[in-house]
């Protein structure tokens, strides 16, 4: 059995008045999570809060005894929280509009399940390797995808914000779902597009590819993404396989 290090930081940024993002760790029940609210202020906070109480609720029940039921609960924390942000809607209709993207990653004894909506990202590194394990839920990577444009092209598209999956928007979005084995050495990366919008992947690993605890990786990946602007809240979670 695996031994999972967590650590997550999240901060304003140097532009916006407030942190619409939310993050969430569990070490005894071996989940971690990123949520980016969209909507204004306190909707946007309001949404991703949301996600979070509702995967922590789920997770407070024992835990999962194989695989497919922590696909099975993963599945259930996107889908609830979807339900209760539109039933907030509904009675708050001064709040159209709210929503979130959301990353939420478990472990099991030998491997990890993500469940991925939106443009927040999940990576993993892997013997030196850094890959991108999610794709992003956005008009410009469909772009990407049909190619029309490219990825640097992407970067600073006046459409990059455009997200075409998110929970809390419509009734029964698609959520991606992975999953796979995990090594020792692994390092697991959540993070809000706060941070990959101004950081590219190369500094990303240049950052967590030394050895050292994964406390300072994550200050100096947000250190670094405020350097680069600050646009937007910046959040990282890392979870390192022991």
């Amino acid at each position: 059995m695996h031994k999972i290090e967590f650590i997550g930081r999240t901060d304003t940024g140097l532009v916006r008045s407030n942190n619409e993002d939310t993050f969430m760790l569990d070490p005894e029940m071996v989940y971690c999570l990123v949520a980016d609210g969209m909507g204004g202020a306190a909707a946007g906070e309001m949404a991703s809060l949301i996600f979070a109480q509702t995967t922590a609720e789920l997770f407070s029940y024992p835990k999962p005894e194989t695989e497919q039921e922590l696909v099975d609960r993963v599945q259930a924390a996107f889908r609830d929280a979807n339900d209760r942000i539109l039933d907030h809607v509904a009675s708050h209709p001064e709040h159209k509009g709210m929503g979130c993207t959301a990353e939420l990653l478990a472990f099991t004894d030998t491997g990890y399940v993500i469940g991925h909506m939106g443009d927040s990202r999940t990576y993993r590194l892997r013997q030196g390797s850094l890959k991108q394990l999610t794709k992003d839920h956005s008009l410009v990577q469909d772009q990407i995808d049909q190619g029309l444009i490219t990825e640097e092209q992407a970067r600073s598209h006046r459409m990059r914000n455009i997200i075409l999956r998110a929970v809390g928007v419509r009734p029964s979005p698609a959520l991606d779902t992975l999953r796979g084995p995990i090594f020792s050495g692994d390092l697991f990366l959540l993070c809000s597009d706060g941070l990959t919008d101004l950081i590219e992947d190369r500094d990303i690993l240049r950052i967590l590819l030394p050895d050292g605890h994964i406390a300072s990786k994550a200050d100096q990946l947000v250190d670094m993404a405020n350097a680069a602007g600050g646009k937007d809240n910046i959040t990282v979670v890392l979870a390192q396989v022991a």
